[in-house]
């Protein structure tokens, strides 16, 4: 196993469902193919809305997200946070927020490979 030198990245990013295409073709223009993406609920600043079902009033506080998971080496770990933003970017409360993690190890299930090689 490679040791921890070498630095990786994990990028979450959560983002309005409707960016999504935007923000692939961003990734992919930056040269950043692979992302995971997980539909997911969350509130933050938005603070949701009140709906009526039945003459009965509700607050809908948990929104649609995206959340999108992206494993990079640390030399595309900026391209790919400048890719998300422009592409998730409305300038308008709800637009998300992006989490940089250190990634200490990686290791591809196919081939055994550890490390940078394994995020590709």
């Amino acid at each position: 196993m490679e040791s921890a030198v070498a630095t990786m990245k994990l990028i979450i990013a959560y983002i309005q469902p409707h960016r999504l295409q935007d923000v692939k073709k961003a990734l992919y223009k930056a040269e950043v193919f692979k992302v995971s993406v997980t539909n997911a609920l969350g509130c933050g600043a938005q603070k949701g809305y009140h709906e009526s079902y039945r003459g009965v009033e509700f607050e809908v506080n948990l929104l649609k997200k995206v959340r999108l998971e992206i494993a990079v080496n640390e030399d595309f770990a900026k391209k790919t946070v400048e890719a998300v933003i422009e592409g998730a970017r409305t300038g308008q409360i709800g637009d998300g927020k992006i989490f940089i993690l250190d990634m200490p190890q990686c290791i591809r299930i196919r081939t055994g490979e550890s490390g940078t090689e394994a995020i590709g």
